[in-house]
This record gives structure tokens, C-alpha cells and sequence, in this order.
């Protein structure tokens, strides 16, 4: 699929579940969210239904997001379904690591390519800090499990919050280096409310939005063509080809305004 900039969109990011078992500063408030109800999340087989047409359409590479992704029960079911349709190259997911020791392996067998594993801290009262309620060995216990399970390019997602952890920045890349790890640092700029916005994110690399290839499906069925865009479109299951081509017409040649949704609600 092509959008009306001459952009391959061939990408797509998948929201299972607005939940997390964190509360990061830049992500979400300390409380007082309120949970989509399950009947408005989508079923695996919905996901997997979205999923195989956007591979018919040119859908090459899947990255299961949150909330916190592993929180789901029978998240490696829905990556065994995804394995088995055609024309994709890639099923990736994204996570806090927290539950990796008991799922790495299981992820792994259920054909799971790749894992990007969120770690903003390696001082255990500054990720506490950062997350709310973590544990920084937990975290590194679900690095050490999936590499125990085999994952290879592992990423390490490091958010640089100014003030709060960017003089941690050169004994992360050692503590990558060292385990084979590749940092992936992402960029945190707080915006003042009247902005409409809680935080916005910029990883340092490409795409910008010149070459953004991707989608996103939230966990109510929505939509995205723009992670920095009100636009939605509700997923049509009687058309879904229909609804996935709306939304690549309707991708933005760059996000003019932030999101009306909380960062876990759609998976940065």
C-alpha cells in the first residue's frame, strides 16, 4: 500500500491491551484511569482477521504493543496465530520485561522474531521512580530470560527524560554492549497542557515522518494512520480492506496535533 505521499506502508503496530502493570511518569498518570471494559477490546481473532488482510494489502512486518502487551493472558496464542499468515515477514512485540522470565521462552516457540525491551534506569531507586512501581531486577531478569530463550537483536528502548535520567546515557550503551544489546534511545519533550497533549516521543533514527511506513490498530479497533493525529478509523469487519485503505488515504504528510489518547492506550 502507498499513501497520497508516495510512502510504502507496509508496518503496523498492534495495541492489545490498554493495561500495564507500570506507571511511567511519561506515559501514564500515577491513577485514576479508566480501563476500556473487555467487551470493547478486540478478540485475538479479530486482531489476526486485520492482521492477514493488511498482509493481502502489502502488511510485512507486525509489532504487538500496549499498555504492557504481556499483561494479556494468551498473548503467545495470538503470536502463534499471527506466525501462520502469509506474506508476513516479521512479528515483533514491545514490552517492560517484567514478565519475560515466564514467558520468553514461550514467546520464542510460538515463532516470536523479536523483542524491544523498555529499560530507563539501571539505578534501582531512579527506575522506581520512573516507572512508579517497578523493580529494576525484574527488569533485568526478563533481559536475561530472553536471551536465555535466544532472542537475538534484542533492542533496548531507553526514554531520555531531561533532568531525570540522561547522565545514565553512557553506562546504558556499556550495559548493551556488553550483553549484545542494541540501545534504542527515544527522546521525551514534556508539553504544557494547553497543547492537549501529555508527552510526545522522538526516537533517534529514522523514520521521520517523510518516511513513515506504519499503522496503527488500537485494542478498541481503531484505526491510526498517525500516532501524533486525531484521525481514527473504526475497523469495518465486514470490509476490513476497505477500513485499512481509508486509513493509509487519510495518513497526514506529518502529525499536526498530538493525540486525543493516552500513550498506553495506542503503544508510542
Amino acid at each position: 500500500m502507498f499513501d497520497r505521499f508516495n510512502r510504502r506502508i507496509n508496518y503496523l503496530r498492534v495495541s492489545v491491551t490498554d493495561r500495564c502493570n507500570l506507571r511511567c511518569i511519561y506515559c501514564m498518570p500515577a491513577s485514576g484511569i479508566h480501563w476500556r471494559p473487555p467487551e470493547e477490546i478486540l478478540s485475538y481473532e479479530q486482531i489476526a482477521q486485520v492482521v492477514a488482510v493488511g498482509a493481502e494489502l502489502g502488511i510485512t512486518r507486525v509489532r504487538l504493543t500496549g499498555g504492557e502487551p504481556l499483561v494479556r493472558q494468551g498473548i503467545v496464542t495470538l503470536v502463534a496465530m499471527l506466525k501462520k499468515i502469509k506474506g508476513l515477514e516479521e512479528v515483533a512485540l514491545t514490552t517492560n520485561g517484567i514478565l519475560l522470565p515466564q514467558l520468553a521462552r514461550p514467546l520464542k516457540e510460538a515463532g516470536l522474531d523479536r523483542l524491544n525491551i523498555s529499560l530507563d534506569s539501571l539505578q534501582p531507586e531512579r527506575y522506581r521512580y520512573i516507572t512508579r512501581r517497578g523493580e529494576l531486577s525484574q527488569a533485568l531478569a526478563g533481559i536475561e530470560a530472553a536471551q536465555a530463550a535466544s532472542f537475538t537483536r534484542t533492542k533496548i528502548n531507553m526514554v531520555l527524560i531531561p533532568g531525570v535520567n540522561t547522565d545514565e546515557l553512557p553506562a546504558m550503551k556499556e550495559f548493551c554492549r556488553q550483553r549484545g544489546l542494541i540501545l534504542q534511545r527515544i527522546n521525551h519533550y514534556s508539553l504544557d497542557n494547553h497543547e492537549s497533549c501529555f508527552s510526545h516521543f522522538q526516537a533517534e533514527r529514522p523514520p521521520l515522518c517523510e518516511k513513515c511506513n506504519r499503522l496503527r490498530l488500537t485494542a478498541d479497533g481503531r484505526l491510526k494512520p498517525c500516532l501524533f493525529s486525531n484521525i481514527e478509523i473504526p475497523v469495518d469487519f465486514h470490509n476490513i480492506a476497505a477500513s485499512l485503505k481509508k486509513a493509509v488515504y487519510l495518513k497526514p504528510r506529518q502529525g499536526l496535533s498530538c493525540s486525543n489518547r493516552g500513550n498506553w492506550e495506542i503503544g508510542g
